[in-house]
């Protein structure tokens, strides 16, 4: 008994016609009914009452009919199961992430899920969590990483939060302390102060110049434009300070000055996104539950 003989004998029993079967399971007529006879030979019995114009099953044929179908299910299963499997020693998760959290959350998650699954390719796209929705509506991305709240609602993306993070302020060791030396400063201590400041299109950018317009001044920019290595360099040099993630803050502080912002400061929540009407590759979901989990 062949799964695909069952294959067979399923299309005849639901279509009660053995051309129409053979066009379902693309296959020429003759090939089918060849199939079938083999089933019943090999099951020493009658599956099917034939009479010109109507096709109807024996009592053999019923009993059969919802064991084979069960059986081809279990087939599709067992497919489907060792593929994930398989798609766990190769294959390729694209993750997009904004650049702050690929410096700051990104690499010792990457490392752990690399040193699990050797065979997987990671592919990283850094941007703004206005073009990673983008990207991944359009199926370029199997997950970003983003900040909330979207820049615009989207019913297609399912979004989770990871972690709600706290915002600092770095600054050059050499340059005067920020808010005066206080071991704390507050947004509206940067009236006046340099600010090196990132791109346009860039979440941090948005989100320091909003804090700055809702105490009532705009930030005066040394420089501007930069992602956020070039922004961590030039802080460094003493052209400015910088509103920056806590965590990148730690993983980059070599040469920085962090000062925290007081109460009740800037924070950001960080969520993980992928579409709502394609479920991510196995890789992929297995990326995210180690996202999840840490």
């Amino acid at each position: 008994m062949q799964l695909q003989q069952l294959q067979y004998f399923v299309a005849v029993a639901e279509t009660r016609h053995f051309t129409r079967a053979a066009e379902t399971v693309h296959v020429a007529q003759p090939s089918l009914s060849q199939q079938i006879k083999a089933l019943e030979r090999e099951l020493g019995a009658d599956l099917f009452l034939r009479a010109r114009g109507n096709i109807t099953l024996t009592d053999a044929g019923e009993a059969l009919l919802p064991l084979a179908r069960r059986i081809l299910a279990d087939a599709d299963t067992a497919r489907h199961e060792v593929l994930e499997l398989a798609q766990l020693r190769r294959g390729r998760v694209r993750l997009g992430a904004t650049p702050s959290l690929c410096t700051g959350l990104l690499p010792d998650v990457l490392r752990a899920f690399h040193d699990r699954y050797p065979g997987v390719q990671l592919m990283i796209e850094e941007g703004g969590s206005h073009d990673l929705v983008r990207e991944l509506a359009r199926g370029a991305l199997d997950l970003a990483l983003v900040v909330l709240p979207l820049p615009t609602a989207s019913p297609a993306l399912t979004t989770v939060e990871l972690l709600r993070e706290d915002l600092v302020v770095v600054s050059s060791p050499e340059s005067p302390r920020p808010g005066g030396g206080r071991r704390a400063v507050r947004i509206a201590d940067l009236e006046g102060e340099r600010m090196v400041m990132f791109r346009h299109g860039y979440d941090l950018r948005e989100l320091t110049v909003a804090a700055c317009r809702a105490e009532g001044f705009e930030p005066d920019f040394a420089v501007e434009g930069g992602e956020m290595d070039a922004v961590l360099g030039f802080v460094r040099a003493g052209l400015g300070m910088a509103v920056v993630p806590r965590m990148v803050a730690a993983r980059s502080g070599r040469g920085l000055r962090v000062t925290p912002l007081a109460r009740p400061g800037l924070h950001r929540t960080i969520a993980l996104a992928h579409r709502s009407d394609v479920a991510p590759p196995r890789a992929a979901r297995e990326l995210q539950r180690m996202l999840l989990e840490r």
